[in-house]
C-alpha cells in the first residue's frame, strides 16, 4: 500500500502569468505619458481637441487639392465645377517644381548635375558623420567631394578643382618639410620668408591706406557723414604712418620664430598656397585642359536659385564656420593680448550686427574694399559674410564648452608633459565639443534657415522664387499656402534630420554612464 504522507514536489517552474492589462502595451504607455495625473489628463484632452479641429478643418483643403491645372484660375474653376467650396491648388508645384528646386535660370538639361552632387554629398558625408562604423580611409571621399561638387554645379574645366586639390596637398607637404628642417636651414628660410612677408604686408597696408583715404573723400563732410569721414581719415593716416614699422615687425617676428618653427612653418605654407593659387593655377589648368579637355558648360552664380541655393549656402557655410569658430574660441581663451583682442572684437562686432546688414554689405559695399577691376563672385561674398556671422556664434558656444571643463583636465594635460597643441587636440577640444553639440546644432539649424535672407539682395532662393517669378506671374498670382508649405516641408526635412543626427551622436558619445 502506497505511503499517503509523501508530499508533492514540482520539478518545473510555474509559467509566468501575463501582467495586468493596465501595466502593458499601449494602455501602460498612455497611463504613464498622457494620463499620469489630473493636470496631464486635462492637457491631453485639450491637445487632442486642437489636433482634431486642425485635421477636421484642413483635411478637406488637402484632400480636394487640384494637381492638374495651368493656372490658379483653372484650379478654382475645377473646384467650382466639382461643387467643392475649398481645395488646394497643388498644380503650382507640378508646374513650377523645377523653379522651386533649381531656380528659373539654371539650364534644364543640367538638372542632373546638382542632383548627382546632392547624392554624392550624402555618400561623402557618411565617413565623417558615422566615423565609428566606416573605415577612416574612406575619409578621402569626404576630402575630394568639395572639388567634385564645385565642378558639377558650376561647370567649367575639371582641371581647375584638380589643380586646387593638388595645391592643398603640396601645401601640406611643404608644411611637413619645413617642420622637419634642420635649425640652420630653417633660420635661413625664416629670414627669406620674413622679408617676403614683411614687404607684402607693408605693400598691402600702403594700398589699404590709399583706399581708406579714397573712401573718406567719397563720403564727404555733409551732415552726419562727418563722423565717418573723420574715422576713415584717421585710419588712413595711421596706416600710412605705420605701414613700414609693421612690415619690419612682422619680418623680425618670423625670423625669431626659427627656433620653435611654428610661425615660420605656417607662414611658409600660406605663402606657398597663395603663389600656387593666384599665379600658377590659371596657366597650369589652362595648359592641361588644352591637352586633355575635361569640362562641362559653365553656369554663372547668378543663374543658381531655388532650394539648391539654400543647400549650397547652408552646407558650405556650416562646414567652414565650425573650424573657424573653434579657432576664434581658442583665440578668445588665449593668453596673448593681441590674439585675444582681435578675436573678442571680431566676435562681439559680428554678433552685434544683424545678418541682413552683412548681406547688404556683401552685395553693395564689399566691392569698394577690393582692388579696381576685381570680379568678386556674389555667392562667394555671401558665403564669406554668412560664415563670419555663424562662426562668431559657434565660437561662443564652444567657449562655453571650454569653460565647462574642470580645471583638473588642464592640469592633467600639463602633468602628462603635453604642449598646448597636443593638450588642446587630444584632451580639451574633444570634451568641449561633446558638451557643445546641442549649441552647435542649434546654430547650424538657424543658419540653414537664415539662408532665405539672401532673397532681399535679389538672389532667387526658394523664398525669392516664390515672392518673385512665381507669385508675380499672371498664372499663379496670389498663391501662398501651397508654395510656402512646400518650402517649409523642405526645410523641415533637412533641419529635422540634423536634429536627429545630433541626438544620435550625443548618445554615441555619452561615456559618463548617466
Amino acid at each position: 500500500m502506497a505511503d499517503a504522507n509523501v508530499s508533492f514536489v514540482r520539478h518545473e517552474s510555474i509559467p509566468p502569468s501575463p501582467p495586468p492589462a493596465r501595466e502593458r502595451g499601449a494602455i501602460k504607455w498612455m497611463r504613464e505619458n498622457l494620463f499620469s495625473n489630473w493636470f496631464n489628463s486635462i492637457l491631453t484632452v485639450v491637445a487632442l481637441y486642437i489636433i482634431v479641429r486642425l485635421i477636421w478643418g484642413g483635411a478637406p483643403w488637402f484632400l480636394n487639392g487640384v494637381w492638374d491645372a495651368g493656372s490658379i484660375k483653372e484650379c478654382r474653376d475645377i473646384l467650382t465645377e466639382a461643387g467643392k467650396s475649398t481645395g488646394a491648388c497643388f498644380a503650382v508645384l507640378v508646374d513650377r517644381w523645377d523653379h522651386l528646386l533649381f531656380g528659373f535660370k539654371y539650364p534644364a538639361d543640367a538638372y542632373w548635375r546638382p542632383v548627382v552632387a546632392f547624392v554624392l554629398l550624402l555618400i561623402s558625408a557618411a565617413p565623417a558623420l558615422f566615423y565609428m562604423y566606416i573605415p577612416r580611409r574612406m575619409l578621402i571621399l569626404t576630402a575630394l567631394y568639395p572639388f567634385v561638387a564645385y565642378w558639377l554645379i558650376w561647370g567649367g574645366s575639371l582641371w581647375v578643382p584638380i589643380c586646387v586639390a593638388l595645391s592643398i596637398v603640396a601645401t601640406g607637404l611643404i608644411f611637413r618639410f619645413v617642420e622637419s628642417m634642420d635649425i640652420s636651414l630653417r633660420r635661413i628660410l625664416s629670414a627669406l620668408v620674413g622679408i617676403a612677408a614683411g614687404l607684402g604686408l607693408a605693400y598691402l597696408l600702403f594700398k589699404g591706406a590709399g583706399e581708406l583715404v579714397f573712401i573718406a573723400q567719397s563720403i564727404g563732410t555733409s551732415g552726419l557723414n562727418i563722423v565717418a569721414y573723420a574715422l576713415f581719415w584717421a585710419a588712413g593716416i595711421f596706416t600710412y604712418v605705420f605701414f613700414i614699422p609693421m612690415g619690419i615687425f612682422v619680418a623680425y617676428t618670423i625670423y625669431q620664430s626659427a627656433e620653435d618653427g611654428d610661425l615660420v612653418t605656417l607662414v611658409t605654407a600660406l605663402l606657398a598656397i597663395y603663389l600656387m593659387l593666384f599665379y600658377a593655377l590659371g596657366p597650369v589648368s589652362g595648359a592641361l585642359n588644352g591637352i586633355i579637355p575635361l569640362e562641362l558648360p559653365a553656369v554663372p552664380s547668378r543663374d543658381m536659385g531655388g532650394f539648391m541655393l539654400c543647400l549650397i549656402l547652408g552646407t558650405v557655410c556650416v562646414s567652414l564656420s565650425i573650424p573657424l569658430g573653434i579657432v576664434l574660441a581658442l583665440g578668445r581663451q588665449s593668453k596673448m593680448p593681441l590674439i585675444k583682442g582681435i578675436c573678442v572684437v571680431f566676435i562681439e562686432f559680428v554678433r552685434g550686427v544683424p545678418l541682413i546688414t552683412l548681406l547688404f554689405v556683401a552685395n553693395v559695399m564689399l566691392a569698394y574694399f577690393m582692388p579696381p577691376q576685381t570680379n568678386f563672385d556674389l555667392i562667394l561674398r555671401v558665403i564669406i559674410m554668412i560664415t563670419m556671422f555663424s562662426s562668431a556664434y559657434i565660437a561662443e558656444v564652444i567657449r562655453g564648452g571650454l569653460a565647462a571643463l574642470p580645471k583638473g583636465q588642464y592640469e592633467a594635460a600639463d602633468s602628462l608633459g603635453l604642449n598646448y597643441t597636443q593638450a588642446t587636440r587630444l584632451i580639451i577640444l574633444p570634451q568641449a565639443l561633446k558638451i557643445s553639440i546641442p549649441g552647435i546644432v542649434n546654430v547650424a539649424v538657424g543658419l540653414f534657415k537664415d539662408t532665405t535672407l539672401v532673397s532681399v539682395i535679389s538672389m532667387f532662393d526658394v523664398v525669392g522664387m516664390i515672392r518673385g517669378p512665381i507669385q508675380q506671374s499672371t498664372d499663379w498670382i496670389s498663391i501662398y499656402w501651397e508654395v510656402y508649405g512646400f518650402a517649409a516641408l523642405c526645410f523641415f526635412i533637412v533641419c529635422y534630420g540634423i536634429s536627429q543626427y545630433s541626438q544620435w551622436l550625443e548618445r554615441q558619445l555619452r561615456t559618463d554612464h548617466r
